[in-house]
């Protein structure tokens, strides 16, 4: 689809990021490709804003000099949905360590739910990211330290929610769609609000829908699998 000039010179790749992929295993499929296609020993390939393994959806990767373009997108307002589980809580946030701290959940309802959302919505607030996370500190990753049981002071950092809204309610699921600033953990808003709810909660699924104005509808999936993508 793309010279090596065209790509030299600037592309970004719309990805829809499959459940357990790191967004560094697509950032490297994408470069061995393009190394292996047109047989060159670098080529510069980045992505403007990390998902999580345990999450799907749009992954925005930059090639050649629109590598310059990371920090600008990575600014830009995010929209996720996804879903929290209430009454426990993991290690983790998410669904990649085990639950812990089962608490009764039996007294939350439509309206004590929904309220819940309003205190994070309109102004900035403090949000503390979780410890597995890709943050470093003194050179090392969060989740390094964190699975070798080690513990770490984490500084709190000022994030907006613009929206905040309950899709679903299962209980002891809940389905959510949430537009928020850069360096928003979904994960840390989650156990954050199943706190506030008195019963803990973790996320259990999260898909990144927009960046700024790039869409997912928008993505494709096929750089994943398709051997003559470059052709």
């Amino acid at each position: 689809m793309y010279t090596l000039e065209q790509l030299q010179e600037g592309i970004i790749y719309l990805i829809d990021k499959p459940l357990d992929w790191t967004s560094f295993d697509v950032v490297n499929k994408i470069k061995w490709r393009i190394k292996r296609h047109f047989n060159v020993k670098k080529i510069k390939v980045g992505h403007a804003g990390t998902l999580d393994p345990k999450a799907t959806g749009l992954l925005i990767v930059c090639v050649g000099k629109y590598t310059k373009k990371i920090q600008e997108i990575q600014n830009a307002t995010k929209v996720y949905t996804g879903t929290i589980k209430l009454g426990v809580q993991t290690p983790s946030y998410d669904s990649e360590t085990n639950e812990i701290n089962p608490k009764d959940y039996s007294y939350l309802n439509k309206l004590s739910i929904n309220d819940a959302t309003k205190s994070f919505i309109g102004l900035q607030i403090n949000q503390t990211p979780p410890l597995y996370s890709a943050l470093k500190k003194e050179g090392k990753r969060y989740y390094e330290i964190a699975r070798k049981g080690e513990s770490i002071d984490i500084s709190a950092r000022k994030i907006n929610i613009y929206d905040f809204t309950i899709t679903e309610i299962q209980l002891p699921f809940i389905k959510f769609k949430v537009h928020c600033s850069k360096g928003t953990y979904i994960r840390s808003l989650a156990h954050d609000f199943g706190n506030l709810l008195g019963c803990g909660g973790y996320l259990t699924e999260l898909h990144r829908e927009k960046i700024g104005d790039f869409d997912v509808e928008n993505a494709n999936n096929l750089i994943l699998v398709k051997e003559d993508y470059f052709s």
